[in-house]
């Protein structure tokens, strides 16, 4: 075969083999494809393996609350990691530094040097703990849990050392016993405890601070008098459900500074990480007692291009 012949051969069988794999890539979807459209006209954030989360433009971002153990070099260490439904169980924990040492020494924030939250895994149990630390650095708290489960505990805390930042560290906790995880209570803006009615007004979306009003009244008539609460009128903590990433959320405004109300209305900013269904819980006082009204709302997607609203200086101090 003369040279002109053989480029010639040479050529159609590489046409032939080209569209095979072209016919065969109409037919098997790319690896790591997917049916569904990305995320990126809308900004979005996707979770990377190291649990981190990765903008739309490839930037990395600190992954929310509640969702490590260890984080800036502090670590939580659960010293009962499982307890039991029958009886009222003794829940003990640490908090170590990098070099391992147990820390003893916090900055108060809201009355108290720690604040301790407990949710069950389907987000059905809610508990605002409140541990005493011993002298020695350990804290421990009584808790009696209504049902078997996994649950999350959270640890929202500021060490006193120098330039130590507000941390929420999360461990996991298990109650022995059958479980039989409960189904996320429906989407709902009211809500309704021991004779109060709690109505939500607002939204809550991804990447987006917006204010949410939580207006408190009881048999028809509006809540004048809130009592403080920890130095509050109110304490907002949102749970994403499947993994619990945790937002605790501050009221924009505090008790006596001249302007903030007693109620009806506690109002925060808050931001939720990313879409999908959160879980609201909201603490107040009346009448000498503390009581939890709970929410189920869904954040969706945030609109290309939207505009965070102004969140007043308060909220965005305390925001964690």
């Amino acid at each position: 075969m003369n040279t002109p012949l053989r480029i010639t051969a040479f050529a159609a069988v590489l046409a032939a083999a080209f569209g095979a794999a072209y016919g065969v890539g109409d037919v098997v979807d790319p690896i790591g494809s997917s049916a569904e459209p990305t995320a990126h006209a809308g900004h979005e954030t996707t979770k990377t393996p190291d649990s981190g989360e990765e903008s739309a433009e490839g930037g990395h971002e600190t992954p929310p609350d509640g969702l490590q153990v260890s984080e800036s070099g502090y670590s939580l260490d659960l010293e009962t990691p499982r307890v039991s439904t029958a009886e009222k169980s003794g829940l003990r924990f640490v908090v170590r530094d990098s070099a391992g040492r147990i820390v003893t020494a916090y900055q108060r924030e809201h009355g108290k040097e720690l604040h301790l939250i407990l949710a069950s895994r389907d987000l059905a149990t809610y508990r605002h703990l409140h541990p005493i630390r011993s002298a020695d650095g350990t804290w421990g708290v009584d808790a009696k849990l209504p049902a078997a489960g996994d649950y999350r505990l959270f640890a929202d805390f500021t060490p006193a050392a120098k330039g130590a930042e507000n941390l929420t560290l999360g461990a996991d906790l298990a109650v022995s016993g059958t479980y039989r995880p409960a189904p996320l209570p429906p989407i709902t803006t009211v809500a309704e405890v021991e004779g109060y009615k709690v109505t939500l007004k607002g939204r809550l979306r991804p990447g987006v601070a917006d204010r949410l009003d939580l207006n408190v009244s009881k048999n028809g008539r509006p809540v004048t008098d809130l009592e403080p609460y920890l130095e509050a009128y109110g304490h907002l903590v949102a749970l994403r459900s499947g993994d619990l990433a945790y937002l605790h959320v501050h009221p924009n405004g505090a008790p006596g500074d001249g302007k903030t109300k007693p109620g009806p209305t506690v109002s925060f900013t808050t931001t939720a990480p990313s879409s999908g269904s959160y879980r609201l819980f909201l603490d107040f006082k009346h009448n000498g007692k503390v009581r939890t009204a709970s929410f189920t709302v869904d954040a969706g997607r945030a609109p290309h291009g939207t505009t965070p609203s102004t969140a007043p200086s308060s909220s965005a101090e305390h925001q964690h």
